[in-house]
């Protein structure tokens, strides 16, 4: 009997390890690259502020394996090929969040997507916010909604101008819904400007 539970615990110690180990995909490709793309899932990773070694290390090998693979996809296509690409990119799309899911809760998730689009999502939305004090909280869902469709996008994009242009596009569709909603938004970001300038002078 001690023999078995032995073995069982042995067994549970051993997955255990083996599910902190994460292989960084860096075969084959140039050592220079590698380290640039190390730097920058680790950076995020800083962000998250992990105590555990094991668990950090982990979480940036799939930070930077995703960041490979993105570019594997991107290079296979010519601007002739843009539906085969977001075929694949959208295979691939959700085997981030699973990955980071072992090691992260949601919003340790959701902080990794915000670092890998630059931060765009949490400054627009604050942005629109600000600019339009009176949104109600059913515009300011929606908004946010909106924001967060413009990351799950921009996290696939080939590089920073693709990442931004999502963000980009979905804020044009947010004007427009708030335009149709009787918002000024000319008058609204004027008056937004003038506050801005007001505080200044504080």
């Amino acid at each position: 009997m001690r023999k078995v539970l032995y073995v069982a615990i042995l067994s549970l110690f051993t997955l255990t390890a083996n599910a902190q180990q994460v292989v960084l995909n860096d075969e084959g490709r140039d050592s220079a690259y590698v380290e640039n793309i190390k730097g920058r899932a680790q950076k995020i990773v800083d962000g998250l502020q992990l105590t555990d070694s094991e668990q950090a290390r982990a979480v940036r090998n799939i930070i930077a394996n995703r960041y490979f693979l993105l570019n594997d996809i991107h290079a296979k296509y010519d601007k002739s090929q843009q539906d085969a690409l977001q075929a694949e990119l959208y295979r691939h799309h959700f085997e981030l969040a699973s990955a980071l899911a072992l090691y992260l809760n949601d919003e340790q998730i959701d902080a990794v997507k915000d670092g890998m689009t630059f931060g765009r999502l949490k400054r627009d939305y604050q942005a629109t916010q600000d600019m339009i004090p009176s949104l109600s909280d059913f515009e300011k869902r929606q908004v946010l909604i909106w924001l967060k469709e413009a990351r799950e996008y921009a996290m696939d994009a080939a590089d920073s101008k693709g990442k931004h242009f999502w963000f980009d596009k979905y804020r044009g569709r947010t004007n427009n819904w708030l335009s149709s909603r009787g918002y000024d938004l000319k008058k609204e970001r004027d008056n937004w400007m003038k506050r801005i300038e007001e505080a200044k002078k504080k």
